[in-house]
């Protein structure tokens, strides 16, 4: 094996690996402009984050669940719904004894249940914990957008407009489960952002040099060099295994940024002078990138579980925790642990409760109108009369309060163009920063649609906004030019570019009321209800 050594810049830049002085910028820098972005962010998420003080939506189940897992380790029965007076008991609400029939594993559940550990059983205390995790998220997107088109602009412009998305921070503020699994997913996508730069640069560096000192490609090297050790993989698989184990959607991210990374290692491996780039990655990189992502998020499901494998199998336990030891007696399967095929038995009742989930809900949706705000899901709505609960005491009518989980609308039909740029990016000119962003919009999205005829809503399409922002700022990048335009390109491009940022911020402040459950005149709420769907 040839000596390792510095790659010329040529060749470090064809890999994709910053090394330029230009590329390159000081590591403060490219921290300033995003914690400023999530700062803001996060106080528009954490203000007046217990209004409304009401269960909202699918509170109802998530917030209980949370405390039964925290206090007991598996899913109680509640009543049906959270009144006013359990509000006001706060952290001496007593639990119920008897185990609830859950349909999603519990990563979620935990992850709210630590805001209402630490703040009690309220609505700050429930909403805490998706609060924390969409602002983490705008500073996520904003590294990832720097790492992944290597400009610190384009990247605080995606975690921007990820900041003023109304989906994102509506989901922000209500205690559902989408918004957890949202932040597990771009965690992942980032860890084999960093894993693919990393793994480049290793392989940059193994390739020989000339009788000048310049590294040059070479086909033996690109074919046979080992990666070695790649830990951004192991947390990747570890931030796949939370998303699974919050919601089984997460299934499908796992495998389609799984294939992700390893078409990354044919090309790298295609540069790097590989003339059978594909035999190579599957000798090479194929096993050790399974063995580093799926067994990892399968441990990590099953751990997940843990509180509920170790509550009692005399009937006081998790729901099903005895079924082996008492349904389930006989069988080929009995040398396995009883835990093991009760897991497993109502892992399967969950898996048939899902497909034939179907009963018809208000704001059920289609998932071809998710990417034009078809049809938002609202959460909470009250009229207000004059003079309570925040309506003015002049207005002649009612006020309305609602918060709807409606994206930014121009956002979103701006995204939708993007969409369509990206996807000529990759096909055309072959730009893997545009096939990341499909792989994480198809990841997020496209599994829906085996789905049509099961209940489904507007707000599972959170999983995806941040790739929707990368591929707006990926788009408004094109706009704006490339370095060496003429000026009157750039002129152009830059009016063009800040009108459109500009008038989604401004369609962000526009419907803010109707997301913050802020009273307004029934005439305001009724201007901000552009499309009949949105009712």
């Amino acid at each position: 094996m040839p000596p390792y050594t510095e790659p010329s810049p040529r060749l470090w830049l064809m890999l994709g690996v910053p090394r330029t002085a230009a590329e390159q910028v000081v590591r403060w820098s490219g921290w300033v402009g995003p914690l400023l972005i999530t700062l803001v962010a996060g106080v528009l998420r954490f203000w007046n984050l217990g209004n409304p003080k009401a269960v909202i939506f699918d509170e109802t189940y998530y917030a209980k669940d949370a405390w039964s897992l925290i206090h007991r380790g598996f899913e109680t029965s509640w009543p049906d719904k959270i009144n006013d007076d359990v509000l006001r008991q706060g952290s001496d609400i007593a639990i119920p004894h008897d185990a609830a029939y859950v349909v999603h594993p519990p990563v979620g559940k935990y992850v709210i249940g630590i805001g209402e550990w630490m703040f009690g059983f309220d609505p700050f205390g429930w909403r805490f914990m998706t609060a924390v995790l969409g602002t983490l998220s705008i500073l996520m997107l904003c590294r990832i957008g720097r790492r992944l088109f290597r400009s610190t602009f384009l990247g605080c412009l995606a975690g921007a407009l990820l900041a003023v998305d109304g989906l994102h921070f509506v989901m922000s503020r209500t205690a559902l489960l989408d918004q957890v699994l949202m932040f597990f997913v771009l965690a992942a996508f980032g860890c084999f952002l960093i894993d693919r730069d990393k793994a480049r640069a290793r392989l940059a560096a193994a390739l020989p040099t000339d009788e000048d000192g310049r590294v040059r490609p070479d086909a033996y090297v690109a074919e046979t060099v080992r990666l070695g050790w790649r830990p951004w993989r192991w947390a990747a698989g570890l931030c796949l295994g939370l998303a699974f184990g919050t919601k089984w959607n997460g299934l499908y991210v796992l495998v389609l940024l799984c294939l992700m990374t390893v078409f990354w290692d044919v090309g790298a491996r295609r540069v790097a002078g590989a003339s059978r780039p594909y035999r190579a990655v599957l000798k090479r990189d194929v096993l050790p990138a399974f063995v580093s992502t799926v067994p990892v998020a399968i441990a990590v499901y099953v751990v997940s579980w843990l509180g509920w494998i170790l509550s009692p199998t005399d009937g006081t336990g998790g729901y099903y925790r005895d079924w082996a030891a008492t349904d389930g007696q006989g069988g080929r399967w009995t040398w396995l642990p009883d835990w093991v095929r009760s897991l497993w038995h109502y892992e399967h009742a969950v898996y048939e409760f899902h497909v034939g989930l179907s009963s018809p809900h208000t704001y059920q949706s289609n998932p071809w109108s998710w990417i034009v705000d078809g049809r938002p899901v609202s959460y909470f709505y009250e009229s207000p009369l004059p003079g309570k609960d925040g309506c003015p005491v002049g207005t002649t009518e009612k006020c309305a309060r609602e918060v709807l989980a409606l994206g930014t609308p121009l956002l979103w039909w701006a995204a939708a163009f993007a969409l369509l740029y990206v996807l000529w990016r990759w096909v055309f000119r072959r730009d893997w920063r545009a096939g990341a962003i499909l792989c994480g919009v198809a990841a997020g999205y496209l599994p829906w649609f085996f789905y049509q005829e099961r209940t489904i809503f507007y707000f599972y399409a959170v999983v995806f906004v941040p790739f929707l922002c990368l591929a707006l700022a990926m788009m408004i990048g094109a706009i704006l030019g490339p370095p060496g335009s003429s000026e009157r390109r750039r002129i152009v491009g830059a009016a063009s570019s800040g009108v459109l940022v500009l008038l989604v911020f401004w369609n962000f402040i526009y419907f803010w009321p109707i997301h913050t459950g802020t009273a307004i005149p029934i005439d305001s709420w009724r201007s901000r209800m552009w499309l009949d769907t949105w009712v």
